[in-house]
C-alpha cells in the first residue's frame, strides 16, 4: 500500500469534505505518476504548469491521491487505444487500485458535476491503459441536496399490502407490439394469480401501437378489479421514460388514474432527469438499469454498478434492477449476487428494493435465497413466467411456489409433487 496523501483536512484546506473515488487502473507509466496525472487533469491542472495555478490554490483545490494498492497485471491484455507506451519495445503494464480525494467545493453537492470530475476525462487520458470506476464514497452534503428514495422497501410492501416475504412478479411479454387492451388482459390475469408486481417492458414507453395514455386508461381498471377480488392490490410500474418535460405529465398519467408505481430507465433520462422525477414523484420510482452494459460490461473500463447504483439512489430510486443467479446476460452469478449486496447496503440511512430478473423461474429461487440469505427481494420473471405451458397465470403461481419452497428448505422437485404449475415449470425450464 503507498500512502501519497492523507485524506482532505477541513481545518487545514478550507474544504467542506471530499468525495473519495476508487478506481482500477494500468498504466505503462509507474503507478504513482499515473495517478498524479489523473488527481491533477480532474482538478486544478492540465498538461503543463500554469501562472494561474497558485500553491494556495492547489493546496485547496487540487484532488489528492490517498492510496494506491498495486496488483499483478495481465501482461496480455490489450490496453485502451492511444496508451502512452504501449508501443515500446518492452512494456511493462502496472496494474493496482487508485483512492482519490476530490473536494467538494470544487463541484459541490451536484452528481452531473461530480461526475465530470470523477468520471469524466480521465477515461480519455493517454497515460492509462484502463481505468474504471468502482466505488464512491459520498459526503453528506449529498443527502442534505438529494432526498434520496422516498419509498423504499417499507413504502413499497404498504402499497402492495405484502408485510413480508419475496415480492414476486413479472414483465409484460411480448416485450413490444401488444395493444392496449391486450395489455390490460395479461395484466388481469397475473394479478388474479397472485402477482405483487407487474411491470412494463423497457422497451415498451409510449409507442404508437400502446400510447401510454391509453395503456394506463386499459390497465388500471383491471388492476382494481383484481384488488376488489384479492383483497390486495398488484403494483403495475408503467414505463414513462420520455424528454425531461414530459416527465412529469407522464407521472401524473399514471396516479390521476390509481396507479401505485412509475419505471423510468435511468441511464436513457439521466440522473438529473431521475432527480428531476424523484422532485415530485408521488409514487415510488422502479429504476431500470438499461444501457449499463455500455458503463460497466469491460471489467477494464467505465463504471462498475456498487458506484452507479448510489448515484441512482442518491438521485431517487426505490427500486434498482440488479439481474439475479442463472441471468441470461454477462453477469456471473457471483457478480450479480454482489450487485443485490450493493443494493442491501443502507445508503445515507435509506435502502433500495434489490429487484432480481434477467432468466428467473422458480428453479432459481434457492440459488438465491441460499446466497443472498434473505427473501426482502423483488423477484420478475418474463419468459419464466410467460412461457410456461398454461399461461403466464401458472407462471406466476409457480414462481412463488418455487420461492416456498426455497424459504422452506424443500428440494425443488419433491415441493412439486402436488403442486402441478411448479411441476410443469420444471419439464419447461429445468433444462436451462
Amino acid at each position: 500500500m503507498i500512502v501519497d496523501q492523507p485524506a482532505i483536512d477541513p481545518e487545514r484546506t478550507g474544504a467542506v469534505a471530499a468525495v473519495r473515488a476508487t478506481y482500477l487502473i494500468e498504466s505503462y507509466l509507474p503507478l504513482a505518476e499515473a495517478a498524479e496525472v489523473i488527481a491533477s487533469e480532474q482538478s486544478t491542472g492540465t498538461f503543463v504548469r500554469v501562472a494561474g495555478e497558485t500553491d494556495a490554490l492547489r493546496e485547496r483545490f487540487r484532488a489528492r491521491v490517498v492510496a494506491i494498492e498495486e496488483e499483478d497485471a495481465d501482461p496480455g491484455a490489450p490496453a485502451l487505444p492511444g496508451a502512452l507506451g504501449a508501443d515500446g519495445a518492452d512494456p511493462v503494464l502496472h496494474r493496482g487500485r487508485l483512492t482519490l480525494d476530490f473536494p467538494l467545493a470544487n463541484f459541490g453537492a451536484s452528481v452531473p458535476n461530480l461526475l465530470a470530475a470523477a468520471a469524466g476525462n480521465l477515461f480519455e487520458l493517454r497515460e492509462l491503459a484502463a481505468v474504471r470506476l468502482l466505488d464512491l464514497e459520498l459526503p453528506p452534503a449529498f443527502a442534505a441536496a438529494y432526498p434520496g428514495r422516498r419509498f423504499g422497501v417499507a413504502g413499497t410492501r404498504r402499497l402492495i399490502g405484502a408485510g413480508s416475504g419475496v415480492l414476486v412478479g413479472s414483465i409484460v411479454k411480448p416485450s413490444v407490439g401488444l395493444s392496449p387492451a391486450e395489455t390490460a388482459g395479461l395484466v388481469g390475469e397475473l394479478a388474479r394469480a397472485g402477482a405483487d408486481f407487474v411491470k412494463d417492458d423497457e422497451l415498451t414507453a409510449s409507442p404508437s401501437h400502446s400510447p401510454l395514455a391509453e395503456r394506463v386508461a386499459a390497465v388500471m381498471p383491471e388492476v382494481e378489479r383484481a384488488a376488489d377480488e384479492r383483497g390486495k392490490k398488484l403494483m403495475y410500474a408503467f414505463n414513462i421514460t420520455d424528454e425531461i418535460d414530459r416527465l412529469r405529465q407522464n407521472h401524473d398519467t399514471v396516479v390521476s388514474a390509481g396507479g401505485t408505481c412509475v419505471m423510468v430507465c435511468v441511464n436513457t433520462v439521466g440522473l438529473a432527469g431521475l432527480a428531476y422525477l424523484r422532485s415530485f414523484a408521488e409514487v415510488p420510482i422502479h429504476g431500470h438499469r438499461a444501457g449499463l452494459g455500455a458503463l460497466g460490461r469491460c471489467p477494464r473500463l467505465g463504471i462498475g454498478f456498487r458506484a452507479w447504483q448510489k448515484l441512482a439512489r442518491v438521485c431517487g430510486a426505490d427500486h434498482l434492477h440488479a439481474n439475479g443467479p442463472g441471468n441470461k446476460f454477462y453477469e456471473s452469478d457471483a457478480e450479480a449476487l454482489a450487485c443485490i449486496g450493493d443494493l442491501r447496503e443502507p445508503l445515507f440511512g435509506g435502502d433500495c428494493l434489490p429487484v432480481v430478473s434477467s432468466g428467473q423461474w422458480a428453479g432459481t429461487a434457492a440459488a438465491t435465497y441460499e446466497r443472498v440469505g434473505s427473501d426482502d427481494l423483488l423477484v420478475l420473471g418474463g419468459g419464466g413466467v410467460h412461457a410456461h405451458p398454461e399461461g403466464a397465470g401458472a407462471g406466476i403461481l409457480a414462481l412463488r411456489q418455487g420461492w416456498e419452497a426455497a424459504t422452506a428448505g424443500v428440494p425443488l422437485a419433491e415441493y412439486a409433487a402436488d403442486r402441478p404449475p411448479l411441476r410443469r415449470a420444471i419439464e419447461r425450464f429445468g433444462g436451462r
